[in-house]
């Protein structure tokens, strides 16, 4: 019988916690602004060990789609009142007991979260979110003493431009997340406090370099997208999320040709399937151009594998074993192609990280942990 193998991919873009909306915001209509809403009151009920057990379910889920890393973009850090736990990181190693558990190696991207909007104080449930100043922040991150935690700025809208580089002298040397012009609106309101472009921003904080990722990143300018390709940053697409929230067709084609190097991620997990990000950043381009044909099946795997782990700072590892005979990818050669064109997550039969075989093939098994994980949240 053919074998069907790939390296295991990276996923550089998680929020764990939004698993739990999975079929639940996409009733009705709305935007991105609504669905925050329904996201804020999911982050608000929340503890530590509820949070333990939907990450594990989650990080679970993602080792049986062939995910062998995640990047955690981490900012639910204390408390409903704002007010620290006891181990003010207490959420934060909640995160890396339970990919520890499945067998996902982590980046935890402690991510600085500040003001609700450009010169508006965190209020509700971003009390949580919020350490006060970047400072504090620093301080708090160094406290973890694990070399597994990153730096992230949540975005322009929630850390002040000189409040960034603190953020990314806590990084020290380190990977550096960044949400950028997810939405208009987040563009509209940096023009307005700054005479800049969110790009521009963080290139005049000194955030922007080739261990900086950007997430998103789906309404740039011209000048933008020559900035990002200029400083080696990495570019992080999230096809699904894109589409579930939205949010716009990302330039993906454009920023590979500036210079970016392009990574994926299932961001609020509606879908967690990167070969379906793959396929999405291809489709995306061909809808935005009406051309075929701008990513070969290698590159787009390479985003998922090679890419993803270096915007994480890490190397790769792991190999994934897909069923080359399923209805999906029968007949469809058992290559490279079948990978990134026909593949789904429901076709992986066996995940091996580090000569350890974390995932076995019972998918069954892991979409009974997050049933039983997510009532726990919503009851």
């Amino acid at each position: 019988m053919t074998v069907l193998q790939v390296p295991a991919m990276a996923n550089a873009h998680s929020h764990a916690f939004h698993r739990a909306l999975r079929g639940r915001t996409q009733q009705g209509t709305g935007s991105f602004w609504t669905w925050r809403e329904q996201m804020y009151d999911l982050a608000d009920r929340l503890t530590p060990d509820l949070y333990f057990d939907l990450a594990r379910a989650t990080y679970a889920e993602m080792l049986a789609g062939g995910i062998g890393a995640v990047g955690e973009f981490h900012y639910l850090h204390h408390q409903p009142d704002g007010t620290p736990y006891d181990d003010p990181n207490e959420m934060g190693r909640a995160l890396i007991a339970a990919a520890d558990d499945v067998g996902m190696r982590i980046r935890l991207l402690d991510t600085c979260y500040l003001t609700a909007g450009i010169g508006q104080p965190a209020e509700g449930v971003q009390r949580r979110f919020s350490d006060g100043t970047a400072e504090a922040w620093a301080e708090r991150v160094a406290a973890f003493d694990d070399d597994r935690v990153g730096a992230a700025i949540h975005s322009v809208r929630a850390v002040p431009r000189d409040e960034m580089s603190a953020v990314v002298a806590g990084a020290a040397g380190g990977p550096v997340h960044v949400h950028l012009s997810e939405q208009p609106a987040e563009n509209d309101a940096c023009r307005a406090a700054y005479g800049m472009t969110p790009t521009e921003v963080l290139a005049d904080a000194g955030v922007l370099g080739p261990r900086t990722t950007l997430v998103h990143a789906t309404h740039l300018t011209d000048s933008d997208v020559r900035t990002i390709g200029d400083s080696g940053a990495f570019v992080c697409m999230c096809p699904t999320t894109e589409r579930d929230l939205a949010d716009g067709l990302g330039r993906a084609l454009d920023l590979r040709a500036a210079g970016a190097r392009i990574c994926l991620g299932s961001d609020s997990h509606a879908v967690v399937d990167l070969f379906e990000e793959m396929r999405g950043v291809e489709m995306h381009d061909r809808l935005r151009t009406g051309v075929r044909g701008h990513w070969s099946a290698q590159a787009l795997l390479d985003c998922a594998t090679v890419n993803g782990h270096a915007s994480l700072g890490l190397d790769d590892a792991g190999i994934v074993t897909l069923d080359p005979t399923s209805p999906r990818t029968a007949g469809t050669g058992a290559d490279v192609h079948t990978a990134v064109f026909a593949a789904a997550s429901a076709d992986v039969t066996e995940v091996v990280i580090d000569g350890r075989v974390v995932f076995d093939g019972d998918h069954g098994r892991v979409g009974r942990d997050l049933a039983s994980a997510i009532d726990k949240v919503w009851s």
